[in-house]
């Protein structure tokens, strides 16, 4: 087997992982929303709000490569979003607000309350865009798992009785 069919089946594998996980699809959707969230404010702060998905994890009792596979997916809409979260941080944040270091560059005094809208906005967006999500997710998850039990009771009843049903 070549690497890209180890890496195709190993990514079949946790995505089976994920989808089956102990604790139902509540878990694994919390985890998502979870990533999703952090992520829509981590950029502006350097990276650091990724710490925070750990203990949220734990709080929230989501699941934690969920929460990975919705940072990640975070990633991918994060560009298109800074528009929305700069434009949010700016109705939440007083007008009137400034930053202001006297020993620094005007510049860099903007690029700091550019970013502290950013960080604002994506909080609020974050959490929005969290409870969107979770509901889609928990609902295909309970789904494909319903669907899976008939399945596999069908299967059961077809080995019992030693018949073929089509």
């Amino acid at each position: 087997m070549n690497r890209l069919q180890q890496l195709r089946r190993w990514l079949k594998y946790k995505y089976m992982m994920l989808i089956r996980a102990k604790g139902g699809a509540s878990i694994v959707a919390m985890g998502f929303a979870i990533g999703l969230a952090i992520e829509m404010f981590t950029l502006p702060t350097l990276g650091f709000a990724f710490v925070l998905i750990f203990p949220l994890c734990y709080l929230l009792r989501g699941n934690m490569p969920a929460a990975l596979v919705g940072f990640v997916f975070g990633k991918v809409i994060y560009i298109p979003m800074m528009y929305p979260n700069s434009k949010v941080g700016g109705w939440i944040l007083p007008k009137h607000l400034t930053i202001h270091i006297p020993v620094v560059p005007e510049w860099i005094n903007h690029l700091l309350l550019t970013n502290l809208k950013l960080i604002v906005g994506g909080m609020v967006d974050g959490a929005v865009l969290g409870l969107i999500c979770y509901f889609p997710i928990k609902y295909s998850l309970d789904t494909y798992k319903a669907k899976r039990k008939d399945k596999r009771k069908v299967n059961r009843a077809t080995m019992d009785t030693g018949t073929i049903i089509e």
